[in-house]
């Protein structure tokens, strides 16, 4: 089957927006392929890529990229398919990526902390044709969950191995991706490569942090994602002899392009792919490689720092850690400096698109205390009050940006494509249709954070106004998780609220009602009948994960409670629930 996307189904900016860009130079006639195939041209001989013992010069990159399109285009995959891509730092990321590009499939960018739950809903929303896994990684098998996966997806035309398939993926008709390059002296495709893609073409699917259960997916277009990149790297300067380190999952959208791999890429520089972000790996690739820039959330920034005051390893060549993914507190931001020897860069963004940096010669005031401000001088920013009205300067007010590189309207999945007339889809025409909610008649994207613009242009952020749960710069929804256990059998009730943590920003912790009469075994619950052991916080958290849910989503703590708190008179918001309790319940956990 050809390509299943059509161009309405991804939200476009104005004409009149899109003209100004272009005529501003921000939008150009370019592609991300042309990132890697312009610098191959230029210097080739340059080291690319360093990712476990594999080791790529930009020729050797741009040589493997273009022979394994000609193996994902044998396969069947075309021009506008989409194609889940669910693979760890590697050179297999980078290489699927850019083939991918080239053949002008749009690359749908899973986390590889994503299970099933999440994995169905990429796939079945966008009508992938194709699943591409690691064979295991940090003792996951993929293969099992990519088996599940297919069994669910009938549609699902090819499931796309890093590694060995194995027993389960043979059972299945798995395709392994060593097996699709092409080599020297092997015969030419006979169905030709199509022609490259084009700057206004969708070049992938970023995944949205929402405040709902339902990913949100992102279209990022050639020419926008491009420039964030070059607008980034104007307020993060790299060059050909910087060396980046992507030890952050990169297929997230603050080490891929912030400016991440992308930009490293973009400037000539290295890349280096750590496959853990612990300290022992990232300081020894530090020491090894003389990795000049990398970047981590908060409580990854605090095992480094901590880790570093009795490391044996060379860091010498560390010029600038970027933070980003939450709010970095100030006590932490003072270290970064004194204890790595190393510039603090404060990024802050989001995949849908506004990021904004604190500056390598700013004031250190402004370093330690801001959230920066944005990289372009195209972004727009409003701070308003709940009416949408502006609000006086230095209070602090919604977050609303509209840009360059901010999106204008969520993927719309078409009818048929996995939940499309479901009321939590996007796109689906109902009332909580999030591109109603998100975006302003006029453009301007509501971020859902709480913040204070300074004079000086900064913005610092002082909360969130979404009803959503960060913990280490990953987010979850709390309706999401309250849905999944309120399916098990044995529970009456449930709310998920935040629990303050110095480490991780937030915790989470799940308040449980059992019911009275418990379910079976066979349903997920402890024993029936009289004596029947009572549904206990273990079981709980075994039940979400057997049900596939992410393991960053399993609540931190589960309480077990006879009742909630009552509030007032008359039916009880979710949102007040979850106060009440994280007041009442949660204080000095």
């Amino acid at each position: 089957m050809a390509g299943t996307t059509t161009r309405s189904r991804y939200p476009d900016w104005p004409e009149d927006y899109a003209r100004s860009y272009r005529a501003q130079g921000l939008w150009r006639d370019e592609t991300l392929c042309d990132v890697l195939s312009t610098r191959a041209a230029a210097h080739g001989d340059r080291l690319a890529l360093v990712a476990g013992g594999t080791r790529l010069t930009y020729d050797e990159l741009a040589a493997r990229v273009d022979g394994l399109a000609a193996g994902l285009h044998r396969t069947g995959i075309r021009r506008g398919d989409h194609v889940v891509v669910h693979l760890p730092n590697g050179a297999a990321f980078v290489e699927t990526f850019f083939a991918l590009l080239r053949l002008g499939a749009v690359a749908v960018l899973a986390l590889p902390a994503h299970r099933r739950t999440e994995i169905v809903q990429f796939c079945g929303h966008t009508g992938a044709v194709a699943y591409i896994v690691a064979d295991k990684h940090l003792g996951f098998d993929y293969r099992a969950l990519a088996a599940e996966v297919s069994a669910d997806l009938p549609a699902l035309r090819h499931v796309i191995v890093a590694g060995e398939p194995g027993e389960v993926g043979g059972s299945h008709g798995f395709h392994r991706l060593g097996d699709l390059y092409d080599r020297p002296g092997d015969s030419t495709d006979a169905d030709p490569l199509p022609e490259p893609p084009v700057a206004s073409d969708v070049a992938l699917l970023q995944l949205s942090g929402g405040s709902t259960g339902v990913p949100k997916l992102i279209p990022r277009r050639h020419e926008d994602y491009l420039c964030a990149i070059r607008e980034s790297l104007d307020a993060c300067p790299l060059d050909a002899r910087s060396v980046f380190l992507g030890a952050l999952p990169v297929a997230h959208n603050f080490p891929f392009v912030s400016p991440g791999i992308l930009g490293a890429f973009h400037a000539g520089a290295t890349v280096v792919l750590a496959h853990v972000p612990s300290p022992d790996v990232v300081f020894a690739l530090i020491e090894s490689e003389r990795v000049t820039i990398t970047s981590a959330v908060p409580p990854l920034a605090l095992s480094w720092l901590a880790a570093a005051a009795s490391t044996r390893h060379d860091l010498s060549s560390l010029e600038v850690l970027q933070i980003g993914g939450a709010a970095c507190g100030t006590d932490l931001a003072r270290r970064v400096g004194p204890e790595l020897d190393a510039t603090l860069q404060q990024v802050f963004g989001m995949a849908e698109g506004l990021i904004n940096y604190t500056r390598l010669d700013d004031p250190h005031e402004v370093i330690v205390a801001t959230q920066g401000r944005p990289c372009s001088a195209a972004d727009e920013i409003r701070i308003v009050d709940d009416a949408g009205d502006p609000v006086p300067d230095g209070t602090p007010g919604h977050l609303l940006t509209r840009g360059p590189y901010t999106i204008r309207g969520y993927f719309e999945p078409a009818h048929g494509d996995g939940g499309a007339g479901d009321p939590s889809v996007p796109g689906s025409g109902s009332p909580t249709d999030p591109n109603r909610t998100a975006f302003t008649d006029d453009g301007f994207y509501r971020t859902g954070d709480l913040a204070v613009l300074r004079p000086d242009g900064n913005l610092a952020v002082v909360g969130r106004i979404k009803e959503q749960i960060n913990r280490g710069g990953e987010k979850i929804s709390p309706d999401e998780v309250e849905g999944r256990l309120l399916a098990h059998p044995g529970i009456h009730d449930a709310a998920v609220v935040a629990v303050p943590d110095d480490a991780l920003g937030e915790r989470t912790c799940a308040f449980v009602i059992p019911r009275r009469t418990q379910a079976g075994p066979e349903q997920g619950g402890p024993e029936r009948g009289d004596g029947a052991p009572p549904l206990g916080p273990r079981d709980v958290t075994r039940y979400l994960r057997r049900d596939g849910l992410a393991a960053y989503k399993i609540p931190d703590l589960v309480k077990i409670v006879d009742e909630f708190p009552v509030i007032g008179i008359g039916k009880i918001s979710r949102v007040q629930l979850r106060r009440a309790l994280a007041e009442s319940r949660c204080a000095g956990e």
